[in-house]
């Protein structure tokens, strides 16, 4: 068998697997399928706090720490509309 070219891959899969059976039991019980505790539901938050970033944690910022610029442009191929 080849080596693997990140070793790290198979663990950061599982914890994405991981992650993802949390989040759909969780959802569910939004949904009233499923009944779970306070304990499972806080239990289920501190898993997804080790594994998954939340969103405001994650910041984007541009040059000299200001806002992100994006530019656009538009090529027309053939004739213009």
């Amino acid at each position: 068998m080849a080596a693997r070219l990140n070793p790290r891959h198979t663990e950061m899969v599982r914890q994405k697997i991981q992650a993802s059976v949390v989040i759909d039991r969780l959802q569910k019980h939004l949904k009233g399928e499923v009944e779970l505790s306070a304990t499972q539901v806080r239990a289920a938050e501190i898993l997804l706090d080790r594994s998954v970033p939340k969103l405001s944690q994650i910041q984007h910022t541009g040059e000299g720490g200001g806002p992100v610029k994006a530019k656009v442009t538009v090529e027309f191929v053939g004739k213009a509309p």
